[in-house]
């Protein structure tokens, strides 16, 4: 099961590496603590919207790309993720 939280806090977590800062420093510039700034990259806790924002902020990367990223990790598991196609109902024809 695909679980956008995790997706999310994979990106987050990526973006930050990439540009060699620490999650202390990442959230200080967000007025994130510390601890919640790592539960959302583990994708334990939902991030709000205003949370999001300020963590896009802090890292200077737009929310829209930070969501893009997301959206095409979300794709990208979708197509590995064969989902069950329900059988079709038989054709009755009336006599």
């Amino acid at each position: 099961m695909i679980v956008l939280r995790r997706e999310l806090g994979d990106v987050l977590r990526r973006l930050r590496q990439s540009q060699g800062r620490t999650l202390r420093d990442v959230s200080a510039a967000a007025s994130v603590s510390l601890g919640y700034l790592s539960e959302i990259e583990r994708g334990e806790k939902e991030a709000s919207s205003e949370v999001l924002a300020m963590i896009c902020d802090a890292l200077d990367v737009p929310m829209s790309e930070a969501l893009l990223l997301v959206s095409d990790r979300v794709a990208s598991l979708e197509s590995l993720v064969r989902l069950p196609v329900p059988a079709a109902a038989p054709v009755v024809s009336a006599a």
